[in-house]
């Protein structure tokens, strides 16, 4: 019988074969785990720069991860990822407007970030930085925006009408009273712009503050199911009035043709959000004045909420990319989004480290306004109905249709999707 015997030139065979092994191995341990990140085309350039720039500082911090970003163009991105989702082929860090946060989380894209993300980086960001669920945290937010009405000193003095600060913003009586005198001077046509030819997310991003300011809401926050006599009650009928009649009598321009009266002098007031503030300032210099929206009763309201990021269910490596919102979360990295764009820091400590936000910084008020003023859009899976229903409502009251009848037909549409939905888990 013929018995196999080692022989010095097999015993290095496989000496070779074991250190191939181990060499392979080694590089195979020393490659990083790849993490699809997906993000939002943007006309800001800027923004767009600096994220990419934080994803390569983030890459070469570490050897354990690396994030690859594909962007996806705008205005199809919620339908980017819902059809992605149902192919189940999501990335593993997702950005996403706000509100949509508990549609996603409702729907089973996004992991819960409590135990993922440092509690002590959630627990450094404002409030409007963070997407919740159900009292769950789903999403956080490197800035905010707010939104304010820019004029001109220049103006408002010629015009008697005294300018609005934080402490004693105008009241509604005030506010129409400054529209009135502005129209009777026959120098603007339309002395306020209020982006009314802005679509989609607009309508309830600027619009739907001035109706918590009378005192209603597109939905009662107490259960997440109830519309009737919140939408259509007494305060949101007085609201849809006085909506209406700033194009009954003339004050904004129902059709405009562009969105820039107020920069081109069209108009003496621009009720727009904080990512004006650099434009106005290039264009007015110290003559631009920027005060807090109206009190319309209720006190002032500002909608809260931007961009934020998250991590989704089908992520292999969920602490990767936890260890990436970690550190985009940094206040250095905060800051380095904030001075790039002009946006509001998300965490006291990063407004500290930039020109603007820091205490005593010239656009400070910004930041000031989000923390006293900021409520975030309804924190429902039932958001994006709510959304598109109010837009559709508001148009029509601006073209002048029955007030109640729209806020009704509202109410009846928004009711309706939460019940087929079964109250989005909300009972």
């Amino acid at each position: 019988m013929n018995k196999f015997t080692p022989t010095l030139l097999s015993g290095a065979l496989m000496t070779t074969l074991s250190f191939a092994t181990i060499g392979t191995s080694a590089q195979a341990a020393a490659e990083p785990a790849r993490l699809k990140l997906w993000r939002h085309e943007t006309a800001n350039i800027a923004e767009i720069d600096v994220s990419k720039a934080a994803v390569e500082r983030f890459n070469q911090s570490q050897q354990r991860w690396k994030i690859e970003v594909e962007m996806i163009p705008e205005g199809s991105y919620t339908e980017t990822v819902t059809a992605a989702a149902l192919a189940n082929d999501l990335p593993c860090v997702l950005d996403m407007d706000q509100p949509v946060v508990p549609n996603f989380a409702w729907s089973g894209y996004l992991r819960p970030l409590k135990g993922l993300v440092s509690q002590e980086v959630l627990d450094s960001l404002i409030e409007s930085a963070k997407g919740t669920y159900k009292d769950d945290i789903y999403s956080v937010g490197q800035f905010e925006v707010a939104l304010a009405l820019f004029s001109r000193h220049s103006i408002l003095k010629e015009h008697g009408i005294r300018i609005a600060t934080t402490e004693q913003p105008w009241t509604k009586e005030e506010f129409l009273q400054a529209l009135a005198t502005l129209k009777a001077s026959g120098k603007f046509a339309y002395p306020l712009d209020m982006r009314t030819g802005w679509k989609g997310e607009w309508y309830s991003y600027g619009y739907a503050p001035m109706l918590q300011s009378f005192g209603a809401d597109q939905i009662d926050r107490s259960d997440y199911r109830t519309v009737e006599g919140v939408l259509n009650g007494k305060q949101a009928i007085a609201w849809g009035e006085f909506f209406q009649n700033l194009f009954a009598e003339g004050y904004v321009d129902r059709n405009p043709s562009d969105d820039k009266a107020f920069s081109q002098g069209r108009a003496a007031l621009d009720y727009v959000g904080s990512w004006e503030m650099a434009n106005h300032v290039t264009s007015f210099g110290d003559d631009l004045a920027v005060m807090p929206v109206p009190d319309f009763g209720s006190g002032p309201v500002v909608g809260g909420g931007s961009w934020h990021w998250g991590i989704t269910q089908s992520c292999a490596h969920p602490e990767g990319a936890a260890a990436f919102l970690d550190y985009i979360l940094q206040p250095n990295e905060i800051a380095a989004m904030s001075e790039a764009t002009g946006m509001i820091p998300s965490t006291p400590a990063a407004a500290e480290l930039t020109e603007h936000y820091r205490t005593g910084g010239d656009w400070r008020f910004f930041y000031d306004y989000s923390a006293a003023y900021a409520k975030l859009r309804p924190a429902t899976p039932a958001y994006p109905i709510i959304s598109s229903t109010f837009e559709t409502m508001l148009r029509n009251i601006k073209d002048g249709a029955d007030v109640l009848d729209s806020l009704d037909q509202a109410v009846d549409t928004i009711e309706r999707n939460i019940s087929d939905n079964k109250g989005y888990g909300f009972n």
